[in-house]
């Protein structure tokens, strides 16, 4: 079989003047620059000392889809080494790039020419750089054509004295020789089409950043004009776009004015100003929702053939096939971007408890949840005002089981057959049947509850339980768990510092476990400092009993006793210290909270 590619090297200031000149382009199977600023610094430190740092591919390939929708006309695309390339654009270049979050930025590289042991020569730049002499701000001066060499050494030399001139500009030539080392390039043939060339950068950057069907399919509608593939990865992209930053639209409103006078450009203008924290999606999430709600499949690559026009049962491709789906696509989109929909969802979301993207440990649950919400909003097989509990149920289904926490597609590919033959209710039976028994109630919850990761999805269940129940918080008779939410502070029940005074507790896996944490206002968690819960519990409930007030709040002791039991608190713990923490408190409180959460979700 022929060989695909050759082999050269060139200079970074050969690749840069590629990019100038605009001889070398991404094209749009590319993502934005997901590198840290860390990174960037590592890249530069690594060409400074004349270490390997890896190789880029190009390819010549003809009309290629760009970034900016044109199509490349023999230009070398650049199909693997974006990162690289564009961390070299920023440092060195000093031009901004666009991030993950689709914001600019400029990443500034400081350098020390005169770094001392184990001191850095590169760091990311922070306001210490700006004030020190030493450290020069930002290496992208040095590449700038009026960049005056002889008036900037005698300025350095001035601020640092003790430094010859000679020796300073023996050091900027080790920084300016930076564009002079060089960089594998391998070259792809010219006569590779556009799958051959992006099924090579699917399994090149297999290995790196993680990646998935989606940038495949992104590909394959974005190359598309016959069936509108082009307008529809617009819409993708700007919904992603406009769903993280609503200002974007007045970034593109007038120079894309074209887009949104269409079907697909109108149908998200409402998006600029609806602010969703809960449901942000990525271009990934929009098309495996679409996908699987309108063809009833899980797996992205399928998408991908059926864009390509093929047939699974005789294995042809047929355009008649290629046309059906990219229809059915654009459909799955629209109503993936339906204003009504979509809010209809959130709230759905909402009333679960789950009022804050902090609570959802599963992006995979929210996306399968629409698919559930658009598959009973476009049947008949719920009332209508029946649809949105199921979404719920659904919904806190899957995070309660973890259901698509692993092989994700194929699991979602599963239940999207299941629901399809058997319907939405059926399914959801099914699975609470064979999951979500007595024992999983019993044993597996509480089990699961034994961590010390605050980011627990049953953790996180347990928070949404007390804002659903309209739980107050801990000693508290006014503000509620949905109140003090991200804005009050989370108590150890047994307080941190009371533990790590005990030797054998002194451990963050055993101080931080899940079940020890409450949530209470500031003020009165300053008044427990270090008390052991002994002491501060029987104090509460002393001042209940002869005062009707706890910590500052009108509290009888009944209501007191109540509060514990919203909180999952055994009234046992006035008689417990750290020796009980482990085998008596732990336990308890697992077993109440598991209960709290069962109580919640049969109540959905």
């Amino acid at each position: 079989m022929e060989q695909k590619y050759e082999i050269d090297k060139h200079s970074v200031s050969t690749i840069l003047s590629w990019i100038n000149s605009n001889d070398v382009v991404v094209p749009d199977i590319q993502r934005p620059f997901v590198w840290k600023a860390k990174q960037v610094r590592d890249l530069i430190d690594s060409l400074y000392r004349g270490y390997p740092v890896g190789y880029s591919i190009v390819s010549r390939s003809h009309d290629m889809k760009l970034k900016d929708g044109s199509l490349s006309k023999g230009q070398r695309i650049l199909i693997d080494g974006q990162q690289r390339v564009s961390a070299l654009m920023t440092a060195v270049l000093g031009l901004p790039i666009l991030d993950n979050e689709y914001k600019e930025k400029v990443i500034k590289i400081a350098y020390n020419p005169f770094a001392k042991g184990d001191e850095n020569i590169f760091e990311v730049q922070d306001q210490s750089h700006l004030k020190s002499k030493k450290w020069i701000e930002d290496i992208s001066i040095f590449f700038k054509q009026n960049f005056d060499i002889l008036t900037f050494i005698k300025k350095y030399c001035a601020d640092n004295p003790e430094i010859t001139e000679q020796d300073f500009y023996n050091k900027l030539q080790d920084i300016k020789n930076i564009t002079s080392r060089e960089i594998g390039i391998i070259e792809l043939a010219s006569e590779l089409d556009i799958d051959t060339v992006t099924e090579i950068f699917i399994r090149i950057n297999s290995k790196g950043e993680s990646l998935s069907q989606a940038d495949f399919v992104m590909s394959k509608i974005a190359a598309d004009e016959k069936y509108g593939g082009d307008k529809l990865r617009k819409a993708i992209d700007y919904f992603c776009h406009i769903a993280i930053d609503p200002s974007f639209y007045n970034k593109i409103k007038n120079s894309d004015k074209d887009f949104f006078d269409n079907d697909l450009g109108n149908a998200m203008l409402w998006l600029k100003d609806y602010d969703s924290s809960i449901y942000i999606p990525s271009y990934e999430d929009m098309l495996r929702v679409s996908f699987i709600h309108m063809f009833s499949r899980g797996k992205l690559k399928d998408l991908v053939s059926l864009l390509s026009g093929r047939d699974f049962d005789t294995r042809d491709y047929k355009e008649e096939i290629a046309e059906d789906s990219f229809n059915k696509l654009t459909v799955g989109i629209q109503h993936f971007m339906h204003q009504y929909y979509f809010e209809q969802f959130v709230l759905a979301i909402k009333s679960t408890g789950f009022i804050s993207k902090k609570l959802i440990s599963s992006q995979n649950a929210l996306d399968f949840a629409y698919v559930v919400y658009l598959t009973l909003v476009n049947s008949n097989e719920l009332e209508k005002t029946e649809i949105k509990r199921y979404v719920a149920k659904w919904f806190v289904m899957s995070i309660l089981t973890g259901r698509y926490s692993a092989s994700t597609e194929s699991k979602m590919d599963n239940d999207i057959k299941n629901i399809k033959e058997r319907g939405v209710v059926q399914c959801l039976q099914e699975i609470e049947n064979a999951e979500m028994s007595n024992a999983f109630w019993e044993f597996s919850l509480p089990q699961r509850l034994e961590t010390p990761n605050s980011a627990s999805p049953i953790l996180s269940a347990y928070f949404a339980a007390q804002i659903v129940n309209g739980d107050k918080g801990l000693f508290s008779s006014t503000s509620t768990v949905r109140d003090l939410f991200g804005s009050s502070d989370v108590h150890h029940i047994f307080p941190k510092s009371y533990l790590r005074k005990n030797s054998a507790l002194d451990n963050r896996a055993i101080y931080n476990q899940v079940a020890n944490y409450a949530y209470l206002d500031t003020p009165t968690n300053v008044i427990i400092g270090e008390k052991a819960p002994n002491i501060y519990f029987s104090e509460a409930f002393e001042s209940a009993k002869n005062t009707n007030m706890v910590f500052g709040y009108p509290m009888t002791t009944q209501e007191l006793e109540e509060n514990l039991k919203q909180n999952c608190i055994p009234l046992d713990i006035i008689n417990w210290d750290s020796s009980k923490f482990l085998n008596d408190f732990l336990p308890a409180r697992r077993k109440l909270m598991a209960k709290k959460i069962e109580e919640y979700y049969k109540k959905l």
